[in-house]
């Protein structure tokens, strides 16, 4: 395909700057207030936050009493059979305690919840100063899609609109747009978008606007003019929103041509066909719209870099949909721009607050926290959900307890979208080594887990581990700080044994030296010989078809391969090898979607999420086994189980709610003839369940 605008390679500076201590003649102010800011810049840029005993205590000394209470029931149940209804006795048993052991696996990684709190202003004072060039890590954000038909080019538009606007500095920001298409809708749409936004973003600096994505600004009901001071402002609102009506109109023009496709396939500008009129045969595609050398926007200013692409696909290949397409981008990202960090997100999430980025840099270049951290995960929020969430859409629950219990513990999984990820974590390592400490007791081990001794030697085992066709999947296949010696030159005794080790990496990363070299690079950036020619060559070879073959892609690299919810199984395996996760919960949500809005879509998604979660429980990776001898806290493995096993109590649920029925019209009972005492028990159970809600309400601030 056409190439129109080279590629050029970003290299991100990761010296650090310092200020001079002032010269001779500074006045004492200067110097106390130079202090001051740099005593201010070396404090923490994150804080935990613990929920206030007041509020958490009682609520745990009710999960003891309720599990005890539940205990002594569940013992009254089992040691009282119904003689004349021994069937029905015993499939109520079962399943009760199938509820009860779903109960625990749910409730307890709940026990340690937090907040966190971030600190802007530190990260701009050590990293972002005003006037000295930015010490901020370079981001790629990663936008998937693939039927523009069903994932309207519009939503998309203002997805990508919104990461080209976020308070970032410009050359640090990558956006890569997946069409696993292959549509020339979602191209055409992009190219009009790419020229909007030499208007748009422009706009949303000036004004500082929120949120920047024009569909949902505009649509707004607020006050616009609160907190506006310009007089401009006014004037340019207006003509902003008209030029933005007018992109919708060239956009959907764009739909409505597409609704009709042509017996001899799509046409490009220049009249040759479109290479994605066989979305199942074409070859890879990118497409380089904006960057340092891609224009400017309206204002004469750098814009962030837009990607384009659509990797290649051939009859006979395995594609793994979504973590396939998501692979792909990991590695073109990789050869062109190499970002650190890596931000996915949906087609229809946009950024909702212009600082997630560095809400996220808050705790991924934390100097003491950030070498731990996987990822970051931000909560999933929806618009147009109707009052009521007839369909549930919110997840209030799990996005605002389960998730923050989980951040007390290792850290929340996954969700699929609105999550920062290290990109070091993607590749297989392993975190560093934490300091020892003084021997925990029983329930520190529970819920802190347990670590492998490390010894020089591991160094020398892993080669022989990399090289047998029987690796343990349960071991990390990847020691960050042997890799970083090796580089230095002191792990290896002579050149034969470098070049073994570059083709052990090959081996595992794929046939690209380019990209294994990017791999390398602890900070990311581009080597400085690189041109755009050959970058570009290397980004169409790592998008083919057949790259990953006999590569650890998809099984211990990157997004993994197995389920429909790669999600859930990318972030197991990263906890399992050591790495913690972080949950922000920024007082403006980070990112907003849109929800189902029928109950046919919300049935289908929760079919899939059910579905990926059997195909996880049935595979290699279940969590009720995978990764004894890796460093998953014991808690964390819990809502892992509880998270593949909960499709399974639907069929304990449905007997269950069966058996009345049954007992009706059988005349006979799952309970004997009660006590007094029993009927304490049964009566102190239902109170347990009440009280369990009410004080998890209270602590978490989630309302009925």
């Amino acid at each position: 395909m056409k190439q129109e605008k080279n590629v050029v390679p970003m290299t991100t500076s990761h010296a650090t700057s310092e200020r001079g201590a002032g010269d001779i003649d500074a006045s004492t102010d200067v110097l106390v207030d130079d202090s001051l800011l740099n005593d201010e810049a070396r404090q923490p840029l994150s804080r935990k936050v613990s929920i206030p005993s007041s509020r958490i205590n009682p609520y745990r000394m009710v999960i003891v009493l309720r599990l005890a209470i539940l205990c002594i029931f569940l013992h009254y149940r089992i040691t009282n059979p119904v003689p004349n209804a021994y069937a029905l006795w015993l499939v109520s048993v079962i399943c009760e305690i199938w509820f009860a052991l779903s109960w625990i696996l749910d409730q307890f990684p709940k026990w340690l919840p937090v907040n966190r709190e971030t600190y802007l202003d530190r990260l701009a004072l050590r990293y972002d100063r005003e006037g000295e060039p930015s010490q901020l890590a370079a981001v790629d954000i990663f936008v998937s899609t693939v039927d523009p038909l069903k994932e309207p080019p519009l939503v998309t538009a203002n997805t990508v609109l919104s990461i080209l606007a976020v308070d970032y500095p410009v050359d640090k920001v990558s956006c890569y747009v997946s069409d696993d298409g292959a549509a020339m809708l979602t191209f055409e749409a992009l190219s009009e978008t790419s020229e909007f936004a030499r208007k748009w973003v422009p706009f949303c600096k000036k004004y500082n606007i929120e949120p920047r994505a024009p569909e949902w600004y505009f649509a707004q009901k607020i006050d616009y003019l609160k907190d506006k001071v310009q007089t401009s402002f006014v004037k340019d609102r207006r003509a902003m929103k008209r030029e933005y009506e007018e992109f919708k109109v060239r956009v959907n023009g764009l739909v409505a041509k597409a609704q009709k496709v042509p017996e001899e396939g799509w046409l490009m500008q220049d009249g040759t066909p479109w290479p994605g009129n066989n979305i199942r045969d074409h070859p890879g595609m990118i497409q380089v719209f904006l960057g340092q050398s891609g224009g400017l926007d309206s204002d004469g200013n750098e814009l962030p870099r837009l990607v384009y692409v659509s990797r290649e696909k051939r009859p006979g290949f395995q594609h793994h949909k979504k973590a396939g397409a998501m692979n792909a981008l990991v590695r073109v990202s990789a050869v062109l721009t190499n970002g650190p960090f890596l931000l996915n997100l949906d087609c229809d999430h946009y950024i909702n607050n212009s600082k997630a980025l560095r809400e996220a840099m808050c705790f991924m270049m934390d100097p003491n926290l950030g070498k731990y951290v996987c990822y970051v995960q931000f909560p999933q929020r929806f618009d147009g959900i109707d009052r009521n969430d007839r369909y549930a859409n919110r997840n209030t629950v799990f996005f605002d307890i389960n998730l923050r219990g989980l951040d007390g513990i290792q850290g929340p999984v996954y969700v699929g979208t609105g999550c920062v990820f290290n990109r070091t974590a993607l590749y297989g390592y392993e975190p560093p080594l934490k300091p020892k400490h003084k021997k925990a007791g029983f329930f520190s081990s529970c819920c802190g887990g347990s670590r492998k001794k490390s010894s020089k030697s591991s160094k020398k085992g892993s080669d022989k581990k990399k090289s047998s066709k029987h690796v343990d999947p349960t071991v990390p296949i990847f020691n960050l700080e042997d890799i970083e010696e090796g580089v230095e030159g002191a792990g290896f005794d002579d050149e034969k044994s470098l070049l073994m080790s570059q083709m052990s990496l090959e081996k595992r990363f794929g046939q690209s030296s380019v990209f294994v070299e990017s791999t390398l690079m602890e900070n990311g950036g581009l080597p400085d010989s690189a041109t755009p020619e050959h970058l570009l060559k290397e980004a169409i070879h790592v998008i083919s078809c057949g790259y990953e073959d006999k590569s650890d892609w998809g099984s211990e690299i990157g997004w993994i391969y197995g389920s429909v919810t790669e999600d859930i199984l990318t972030g197991f395996k990263m906890h399992a090898r050591g790495w913690r996760s972080i949950y922000c919960m920024p007082k403006r949500p980070a990112f907003k979607g849109s929800a189902p809005i029928n109950l046919s879509d919300r049935l289908n998604q929760v079919l899939r999420w059910a579905l990926g979660s059997v195909e996880i429980l049935f595979s290699r990776h279940c969590p009720i086994w995978y990764g004894y001898n890796g460093r998953l806290k014991w808690l964390e493995r819990f809502s892992y189980v509880n998270t593949t096993i909960y499709p399974i109590t639907a069929i304990p649920l449905l007997m269950y709610c069966t058996l009345p029925a049954v007992c009706l019209l059988t005349g006979k009972f799952i309970i004997p003839q009660i006590s007094n005492i029993a009927s304490i028990w049964f009566i102190s159970l239902f109170l347990s369940i009440f009280a369990t809600g009410i004080l998890e309400m209270r602590w978490s601030g989630v309302g009925i």
